[in-house]
Parts: structure tokens; sequence; C-alpha cells
């Protein structure tokens, strides 16, 4: 037996393999069968392009023949010809595709190209993709490829000038007038060829009709984009008609089927629709009653269910048939209800009618995502936006059994609107894809330009919008025009639209002119971008800022806002660069912005330049007393800018402060540098060689990596600089790429951003084509392509960058390696600056120790070294004392120029270190500390973040992100958690280094940026100062910390993107005590943190920071109903209870309480003790006027005991409020009134209920 089961498993084992290598090898067979059916594809590919010259050529001489008899022709004719004559010449270039044989083989031979093209295509696609096999016929497109080209049976040699091939006219009647002139003239045509042609352009012309002109359609049903039915619009009376014929041959008695009559595949019957109407069906499947499989026919009799196809709609159905009793004659009557039989008269006649649904199928679409196929979505999409309209279809080809199309919604107004086309809507929202590239020629509405102002001409303007000094953008403010325009847009734009009116745009295209939504209001856009997610980028073209938006809130624009011209002027300031003449930094952007933005200020307009280009602009701001302050001169005064080189201000006034001025001495040294060059800086020196001077040498700090690594250039050398560049790039310029094995220090040239530069190699290249290179006169390294390298002449190799390090200062924190952030922080000030240097020992080793001194705000030179150490991010190196003595000893000289230095006025600024000193020693002088400055507190005003963009009322899916310890819930939407990750990236980009840590005034402060504990930046808003510390929340996440001020700056971060948190109170629900204990706090947080709920809006708040009042379930389940359970709250009487729709809250109605009898006054009557609780409580039952009363004819008892009977055809209870009234059943059996008085426990849940007839309690499930 054990040897049976092992043979049996091998037998498996070895089967499973043989067909695991029989698929793996017919999967290489069909490999190796695609890759020969491209190669013979590519040789018919160069056969058939031949052959298109040749017969291109023999067309073209043929049209130049055809040109001149036409003419002869003409002018031999009378008068009924001239008309004629003047559109065959117009129409020229049509008449070629009635011109003879060869066109038409030509014809051929490009249909022939075109097919092969394609089908290489897709042989390549699937080939690289296998799942798009699914999407097209392997066979047919291995058939297209190995099609031979067979050059005799084109037949180019018998293609002559004379070959008999004449012009053709497209109107009947001018054919008869041309055989007319061909019997009088005896021209050289045939008389038989023009009544061949007679019949041939009639077929001709209908075809061209069908296949070019546009068909109104109606799609009638949707599987997916590549499987829908259309009707056409111009069948509408055919339908009609049809439709009449069969309702009235089914209300017919012989249309019913009989007992002997049978149901096949593949037969044709009349099945009644969802409308009640007779319609055509062929039937798919046939199920005969109490089997599983399909048979080919079955009795009616017999028949358990049958799916249908309604050939004149599209759609599949499937019917069953079912009655009460299976007898035959009510099967049969159920048949009957439901399908009709076509009799054989009837479907002579009906023969002549066509199917009425065609199957269509969108043209090079796929799904977005292969694997999953089409999803739901798709298919939403495509129907909601064809809808039962008609729609425009463009036949783009023809798929077996498919027509392949393009469906366009008509636009409303034609004047103005694109008809939306469909396959490019479905790409848009990220359902499909084209599966071949296609191109979009659509002809868009653009605004008129902006009226520029006059040259040399003061206007006052408004300032818009700010990216920089040389891009911002300016409104004219004596265009009241605007204002107009503004209240025009929010009228139309906010009222209800009219029936049959849309203004949505569904497929929105690059430069398309629309309306755009900002904080709530309409404006005039221009879309300039998709960055895709239903998303696109606008351009406020009468503001100038941009905004990527949901397309919800776009619309299209009418008309009459087209008339005004955009209001935004694209400015910059004149003769206005950056410090360093290529980025803006920061503080100058800031500078400017407080200055100019959102104020009013005087415009005068320098030069024209074209409407493509900035308008360089002077701004003047006013002030108090009416003086008109040039903005451009206030940023440079500041140290924030400066003017084009050979630029002079207008304002020569000297000035009264010279601790305005950045760097005067420095740079009025450089300037008296570049102006009289030395000896040595006109010879030329490849190699870096120090000057004489080693103390005080003006350099530029090209590049730094640390303290102790920092590249610098000096600016006596920049003539040697620009001299060695012009040199490299002469020399390599014109010279091609070589192969040249690149080894470690090897030099080059490389070409870097665009110039010719001196490099060496960092490290051996192997395989890899990119290279890093150092650049030896400026110090960093790139990486780059080995073909932008050129061998570089011995006579230019060497350096102008000298490697320095700053010795007196070690990493902070007992660190071997400098900090990342003391690297950032000195690459930010230092690279790129002016700066003093003295080098104190000159050796052949690198780097060589300097020491470093820049100019602060003030004009005053610094210790580099000692501001790092300042700024707690180094430690200055401790040397013995000796060396110290030895040196003031030893060396008075040098004593006595230190003291020179020290009452000079420059270098009194430079701290000098303390140093402790016997005092027996004469000779020293103890040097004093330099003076502690106190930094007073700056005043900062910071906004609050803008306030989010609230969701609409109703339903919506939010994510909770935080709770508040006052129950306040913090969500994000959707499209928020979206943003949340591109905001992310988009602050880290902004913000790389720590700026520099002042004392604040915080008081001021509300919008502020926080290093959070991962040391990433987000944004916040002070809500208290206490002390060193600063209570802030996290306005896109809502949790609120307590961060040290050292953590904080005074900056808004992405101030143009809202507030992503919005903040939610729960509705109808008052916590115990007044305010949220810390255990509800607790139990919500445990609850709902970080999870995604369903969230019903009750109301808006008037103030968008505000928070929303909404309804919370987490899986069905009310929060409010699951604290009010752990009493940690109450619901509020007060409110009427809503249904809740799209959720799964209370599906029944609820009822309110029960109502108490009216109890005589002052009187006695008497009762009936029901329940007695405690001796002073009891529950009592008047006797008088209770019994007797009855509602529709019956008691209260005779109620309940037909309810009793029949509680099985009630509903069951879903929702349990406290104190809602019910039908609860007691020990008895029976059914009593009842209100429910809390639930008891959930696992099982048990709820106390109160019989309100009794005043008796009961506790009981779910089920009574």
């Amino acid at each position: 037996m054990e040897k049976s089961k092992k043979r049996k498993i091998s037998e498996e084992n070895r089967t499973f393999n043989d067909a695991r290598c029989g698929v793996y090898g017919l999967q290489e067979d069909s490999r190796i069968i695609v890759d020969e059916a491209l190669v013979q594809a590519a040789k018919n590919h160069a056969q058939l392009e031949h052959i298109r010259e040749t017969l291109t050529e023999q067309v073209n001489k043929e049209r130049a023949r055809l040109e001149m008899e036409i003419k002869q022709t003409a002018d031999k004719a009378v008068h009924a010809v001239q008309k004629w004559k003047d559109v065959q010449l117009c129409q020229l270039s049509k008449l070629e595709m009635q011109f003879c044989s060869s066109q038409k083989q030509l014809q051929y031979v490009q249909e022939r190209i075109k097919a092969l093209d394609i089908a290489m295509q897709m042989a390549r696609e699937v080939r690289r993709v296998p799942f798009l096999e699914q999407y097209c016929i392997l066979d047919k497109v291995l058939e297209t490829l190995r099609a031979p080209v067979d050059n005799q049976s084109f037949g180019t040699k018998s293609i002559t000038l004379g070959s008999g091939m004449r012009f053709a006219i497209y109107s009947i009647m001018l054919l008869k007038i041309l055989c007319v002139f061909v019997s009088e003239y005896k021209l050289s045509f045939a008389f038989d060829f023009c009544s061949w042609l007679c019949y041939e352009l009639s077929f001709i012309f209908a075809s061209f009709v069908f296949l070019l002109v546009p068909q109104w359609v109606v799609v009638t049903h949707v599987v997916n984009p590549s499987h829908f039915y259309i009707r056409y619009v111009a069948e509408k009376r055919e339908t009609e008609i049809l439709s009449k014929r069969i309702n009235r041959y089914c209300s017919k008695d012989n249309s019913y089927f009989s007992s002997t009559d049978t149901v096949k595949t593949g037969s044709v019957i009349f099945v009644k629709s969802k409308r009640k109407l007779w319609c055509r069906a062929s039937v798919i499947e046939v199920v005969q009653s109490g089997c599983t499989e399909t048979v080919e026919s079955c009795l009616v009799t017999q028949l358990g269910s049958v799916r249908v196809f309604f050939i004149d709609h599209g759609q599949t159905t499937a019917i069953t048939v079912q009655s009460e009793n299976r007898t035959s004659e009510s099967l049969l009557k159920a048949v009957n209800n439901h399908m009709r039989r076509v009799h054989e008269s009837v479907k002579d006649e009906l023969d002549c009618f066509a199917p009425q649904a065609v199957r269509c199928s969108l043209k090079d679409l796929v799904p977005y995502e292969l694997t999953k196929g089409w999803t739901k979505e798709a298919q939403v999409e495509f129907y909601s936006l064809v809808g039962s309209a008609a729609v425009e279809m463009r036949p783009l080809g023809q798929d077996t059994d498919s027509l392949l199309v393009d469906l366009k919604k008509a636009p409303m107004d034609q004047s103005r609107d694109l008809a939306v086309s469909v396959r490019e809507y479905l790409v848009f929202i990220e359902v499909a894809r084209f599966y071949a590239p296609v191109t979009q020629a659509r002809r868009v509405l653009l605004y008129y330009p902006p009226v520029y102002p006059k040259i040399h001409t003061e206007l006052n303007a408004v300032v818009s919008h700010i990216l920089n000094p040389s891009d911002f953008y300016i409104q004219l403010v004596d265009n009241m025009e605007s204002l107009l325009l503004s209240a025009k847009l929010q009228k139309f734009y906010n009222a209800i639209p009219k029936a049959g009116e849309d203004n949505q745009i569904y497929c929105p295209v690059i430069g398309q002119a629309c309306v755009a939504r900002f904080d709530d209001k309409w404006y005039r856009a221009q879309i300039i971008g998709l960055p895709g997610g239903r998303r696109v980028e606008v351009l406020y073209v009468d503001f100038g800022n941009t905004k990527i938006l949901s397309v919800c809130d776009l619309r299209k624009i009418k008309d009459e806002f087209f008339a005004l011209p955009s209001m935004a002027i694209h400015c910059c300031l004149s003769d206005l660069v950056p410090l360093d003449a290529e980025t803006w930094s920061d503080a100058c952007i800031t500078r400017f912005m407080s200055l100019a933005d959102q104020k009013l200020v005087t415009i005068e307009a320098t030069r024209k330049v074209p409407k493509s280009e900035p308008l360089p602009v002077k701004l003047f701001e006013s002030d108090l007393n009416g003086h008109l302050d040039n903005i451009a001169e206030m940023l440079v005064k500041e140290e924030l800018a400066a003017f084009k080189e050979g630029f002079e201000s207008e304002d020569t006034r000297p000035t009264c402060n010279d601790s305005a001025v950045w760097d005067p001495p420095l740079e009025c040294t450089l300037a008296k540098e570049n102006t009289t060059p030395t000896d040595e800086e006109q010879e030329f020196h490849p190699q870096l060689e120090l000057p004489g001077q080693l103390k005080e040498v003006n350099v530029r700090v090209s590049h730094v990596n640390s303290p102790s690594s920092f590249y610098i250039q000096f600016t006596k050398f920049n003539s040697q600089l620009k001299r060695i560049c012009e040199l490299v790039k002469q020399e390599c310029e014109h010279m091609e790429p070589q192969d040249v094995v690149w080894k470690a220090d090897m030099y080059c040239a490389a070409l870097i951003n665009g110039v010719w530069e001196r490099g060496q190699i960092c490290a051996d290249v192997t395989s890899s084509s990119t290279v890093e290179v150092i650049r030896c006169d400026h110090g960093n390294k790139v990486k780059m392509n080995t073909s932008n390298l050129r061998p570089l002449p011995t006579s230019l190799i060497g350096s102008l960058a000298l490697e320095c390090t700053l010795p007196d200062i070690r990493p902070a924190g007992g660190r071997s390696t400098w900090t990342a952030t003391a690297c950032d922080f000195i690459s930010y000030h230092l690279t790129g600056a002016s700066a003093v240097v003295t080098i104190k020992e000159l050796t052949e080793e690198r780097p060589v120790p300097v020491t470093l001194f820049c100019s602060n705000r003030m004009g005053q030179l610094v210790s580099i070294a000692d501001f790092l150490a300042s700024e707690g991010l180094a430690l200055r190196e401790r040397k013995p004392r000796s060396v110290f003595l030895h040196k003031d000893i030893t060396d008075p000289q040098t004593d006595d120029s230190e003291g020179k230095k020290k009452a000079s006025p420059e270098t009194a600024t430079v701290p000098s270190p303390s140093l402790s000193l016997p005092a027996s020693n004469p000779t020293c002088t103890i040097p004093k500390p330099a003076s502690r400055t106190i930094m007073s507190a700056e005043k900062v005003i910071t906004q609050l973040y803008r306030p989010p963009e609230l969701p609409y009322l109703g339903h919506v899916k939010m994510t909770v992100s935080a709770i508040g310890e006052d129950g306040l819930i913090y969500t994000r939407t959707h499209n928020a958690e979206c943003q949340l990750e591109s905001l992310r990236e988009r602050i880290q980009q902004c913000i790389k280094t720590l700026p520099r840590q002042k004392p604040y005034t915080w008081k001021s402060v509300q919008g502020c940026a926080v290093i959070g504990p991962d040391m990433l930046w987000y944004r916040g808003q002070v809500l208290e100062v206490l002390g060193g510390t600063i209570k802030v929340q996290y306005v896109d996440y809502g949790l609120v910390e307590n961060i040290p001020v050292v953590h904080l700056y005074p900056m808004l971060l992405c101030d143009d993107v809202p507030q992503l948190c919005v903040s939610c109170q729960l509705y109808g629900i008052n916590p115990i005590g007044g305010f949220w204990q810390h255990d509800a706090v607790a139990l919500l947080k445990e609850m709902l943190l970080n999870r995604c709920v369903d969230m019903q809006i009750r109301e808006l708040p008037t103030n968008p920071r505000a928070p929303l009042t909404v309804d919370l379930f987490l899986d069905g389940l009310s929060i409010s109903k699951i604290l009010c359970h752990h009493e940690h709250g109450t619901m509020d009487r007060m409110l009427s209870p809503q249904k809740v729709s799209g959720l799964k809250g209370p599906e029944e109605t609820v009822l309110g309480p029960f109502i108490y009898p009216d109890l005589p006054q002052g009187e006695k009557f008497p009762v009936r003790v029901k329940h007695l609780w405690t001796p002073n409580q009891l529950f009592l039952w008047p006797l008088e006027g209770m019994t007797d009363v009855e509602v529709n004819g019956e008691t209260l008892e005779e109620a309940l005991t037909r309810i009793s009977i029949d509680v099985d055809d009630l509903p069951r209870l879903t929702n349990f409020p406290e104190g809602s009234p019910c039908l609860a059943e007691y020990s008895d059996g029976k059914y009593y009134r009842a209100k429910m008085i809390k639930i008891l426990s959930l696992e099982p849940v048990k709820i106390l209920v109160q019989h309100v007839d009794f005043g008796s309690d009961d506790t009981v499930p779910t089920t009574k």
C-alpha cells in the first residue's frame, strides 16, 4: 500500500513538472515567434516605404499634368463649366482621392504602413507587459506582422504620365455637362469612364460621410469604457416605429407561448423591460427547472431561468420563472408575463429593422491599473458624464465586433465652451489611461493681455502678489470696472444654476480660461498645470497668485467676463539684482513684502519689454510727511539687494548713519582692487601662487564643508579665473568626446552648468557612466556623465581655490567630528560671502590654518571662530600658557605691531581671547575681555494661519488626529490627508538650516514655526506664554504642547496653505459636571485617535475657526450614545431626534415620550394600585376614563392582544435611546407597552425597561 502511494505521488510530481515546463516552454516559443515576426515586419516596412516614395512621386507628376489638362478643358468650356473650374482648382487637393488606380494603390500602401506600425507597437507592448494581451487579439497582430509584400502586385512600372488618369467631378449634373464636352471637343479621356465614375462616387461619398462626419448618439448601456452600446439619434423615428409594432403584436393572443413551445439559445423573443415595454431580445442561456447546468433548448413549462440580451438597448438581464404551484398552467402564465414568442410572420416583418444597439469601445483606452481591470468607478463616471442626453460620436476605426470611437459631450454654449472628450475626462480623473499617445488639438479662449502703463508716468497701484523683487504683480487702481467685475462674478456663480445649465468643468485643459474659487469667492483664472488626483493648478489673472485646487472648484466662464483684460501686471524692480547675483535671500523677500505687499504704492515704468517678460518698474512708498521713498533704494541701503553694475541711484544725498551700510571698508577695498590691477594679476598663472602679504587678504568663500574644511578664492585673482575659463572653453568646446579610462586624481575639463571648468576625478570610473569630479577652482564636488568630460591640457593643470581650516576651535559636546547643524550653519553664512583672511602658517599640507573675519550688518569685522563659539556650535582650543608667555617676552616687535593694530578703528572690534598671566611679568599686559552686549527683545508680529476649509453639511468621512483636553475632536478630511504629505515635503525643503535664535516678544506672535522632537518643522499657533515655555497648538494636527522658546520661531511656514485640521464638538450631549472629565477624554482617545470615522455635520459655524457641530459614528455606533452609556454625559432632551442619512444610526422612526393622563385636581377618584416600589413610590391606574378609551375602534387591551399574536410581522428595534417607547415581552409571553431606561450590559446586550401600564421594571434582551 505504501509503495503504491509513493508511486502515485511521484507520478503526480512528474506530471506537474511536465506541465510547468510546458508552460515555460510555451512562453519561450511565443517570445521567439514574436521576435521572428518583428524581424519580418521590419523588412516589410522598409519595402513599403520604398513603394510609397515611388507612388508619391508618380502621383505628383500626375497632379501637375492634371492641373494643366483641367485648365485646357476649362478654356474650351462655356459659361456652364466656368463655375466648375474655380471650384476644382480650389479643391484640387481633395480631388486627388478620386484620381485613378495609382492613387488607390498609394492609399492602400499607406493603410498597410499604418496597420504595420500599430501592430509592431502592440507586439512590443505585449512582449514588455504580458497583461496587455487580454486587450488585443494576438493572432491578428501576428498575421499583420507576417503578411508578405509583393512588389509585382503594386505595378509601379506600369504607371506613366499617359495612364489615362483624369480628373473626377462630384456633381452628377456637372458630369453630364462634361460628357457633352467630351463628345463635342473629343477630349482624351473616354466617355464610359464618366458613367462609371457616377456610380463609384456615390458609394465613395457615402462611405466618406460615415467615417468622417460625427454622429449624434445616445448611450443606452455601459459595461465599461471598452464595452458599451449606443443608438443613433438619426434613427429615433425608426426606433419608435419598431417599438410600436412590437408592443402592438405582443398584445395579440398569437404572441403567447403555448405548452408545446420551446426556448432555444440564440433565438429571438420579446421580453418586457423595466419600463413595461416589450423589446426584442436574444436568448443567451437557458436553464431548465431543477438543474444548474445550461441547456440548448427547453420547453417553456420546464423553464427555470433564462438570460437574454436586448439587441436594441445593449443590456443583459436574467429572468427567473417563478410560480406559486409548479403546475404547467401556472408556469406557462409566469413565462407569458415576462416573455412572448416571435411568430414567423412577425419575424419576416421585423428582419428589415437592424439591431438598434451598436457595440462601441473608446479607442486606445485601457484601465488605469491593468492588473485590476476596469473598476466600478470608471463605469459610474462614464455614465454620469454622458447621461441620457445626446452626445457626439467620432468613429476612429473598428475592432472585430466593436466600433472604436470617441464620445464628446456637447457644450452648453457653442461659441465659447469646449466639447468634453469622454476619453480625456476618464484619463484626467485617473480611472483610465491611453494605450498609445494621443495628441490634443483643442483651441481655448484666452483673456486679453493686461494694459501696461505708459513709460515714465507715475500711477497709483496695489501690489497684489509677491514672489521676490524680480517677480511680483500689481493692479492699477484707476480702473473701477474691477469692482463691478468682482460683484458680478459672485452674484452669478453663487446663484443656483438654472435648469439645463451646467457650468462644471469636467476635463480641464492647460491654458483654458475659467472661474476658480478662492476663500469662498470666485475669481477669473487660467489653468496652468495638471498635477493629477483630480486637481489643477490655476493662475488668478487679476491678482497673479497661483493655487492648486480640486476640479470641483472650477466653473466655466461666461463671455461677458472676457471683456476686461487681465488686471495683474507682471513686474520686477528695475535695475535691482540679488547680492550674490543669483538668488534672492529670505530676508530681502520678507522685507520687500513688508514694504509693498497688499499696499498702495506709486509705480513708474522705466522701459518697454515684450509681454512675456516682467515690466521693470520703480516702486515708491509714501511716508507720513508725503515724501516718496524708492523701495529699491531702501533694499540697497539695508544691504539686502544691489543695483546692477553701472547703475547709479538717483538719491545721492549722503547718509548720516554709517552703521546701516553693510561692510563699507571691504567693498571699498574690493572696488579699488578691481579698478587698479597689479602686475601679478596681469601675468597668467594656472596654479595658485600665494601673495607675499599673508595677513588681512581679501577673499571670497567658494565652498564650505565644515569649519575644518572650506575653500577660498583670492579676489585679486578674479581676472586669472576668468581667463582660465576662457582658455578651457577654447581648448575643449569643439573637442569630440574621447574614449578615456578615467582614473582617480586625473585632471579633466568638465562641462558644469554650461561652463567649461577645470576638474579632478575623485575615484576610478568602472562600469558606470557617472563620475564624481571636484571643481579645482571652487572646491565642491559634482556628479556628472562622462560624456561631459574632456582631457585637460598640461599647460592648464592647476587650482585657484585654497582649502583652509579654523584651528582655534573644535566641535562642541566632546565630539570628534562636526555636527550637521554646525556645518549647515557655517555653510549658510559663508558660502559666496566676501571675507578677510590671515594665513597663520604656510605649509604644503592642506587644509591651511587661517583666521577668518566677515563683516556684520554694522560694518564690523567678526571672527567666524568666535562667532561659532558664541552660538554654542564650537569650543575654543586650549593652548599651554607657556606658548603665550614665550611669545610675549621674546618677541617685542610683535607686541608693538599688535598694539598698533588695536589702536586702529578697524581692528578694535575684533574680540581677542582672555588670558590670565602672572602679575610679576612687567612686559605682559592682560587683555581686557570684550564688552558683552545685552540684546533687547525684538518685537515681532505674525498673523494666524489661514482658517481651514470646512466641509459641507451632510455625511463625510474624517480621520481623527487629536483629542483636546476640553473634549474637542480634531479631524482631517481625505483631501487634507493628501495635502499633508505634500505640505511636509514643502516645509522641509523651504528650511534646511536652523535660523538664528533671538529674544522675541511672544505676546504679539500668533502663527509660528515649531521644531518637533523628530527634528522636523511644523506649523503652530501660540495659545499662551508661560515664562520659558509657550503653549502651542499644531494647526495641522490639533495637538497642544508646552514647548521651550528655543524650539519656536516667529515666522509662518507655507502661509498660502490653510490649516488642515478642523475642530469638532459632539451634537446634543452635555458632559457630566459641565466639562469633560479626564476619563471621558481618555475614552475618546482610545476609541477615535488615528481612526477614520463617519461624521454627520449638523451645523457650520459662522467663524471658520470655531468647531463644527457633528454626530460621530464608529462602526455604526454613535459616539454620543457610548459616552452616555459610560455615564460621561447625558443627551439633551430639548433637541428633537433626526434621522441620519447614510449612516448606521437609527433606521426606524423614533417616537416621542408617553403622555401621562390628566388627573383631576382637588377631587377624589377611584384608582387601582398596579405596582408598589417603595412605601413612598407606587404606580396607580385611574379607573375612570382610561379603560373605555378606543383608538381606531379598539381598546388598548384588544390592540395588545392583536399585536402579541402578529408580533413576528413587526420590525425589531435596532436603536435603543433612553426614554423612548417600545413593546416589551413579559414573562407571560405577551407584549406590553414599555419605555427603555438604560442599557445594562453589552455582552450580551441587556436593556432595562419599565412597563408604563403597570410600573414594574424588567431586564430583557434585544430579541424581546
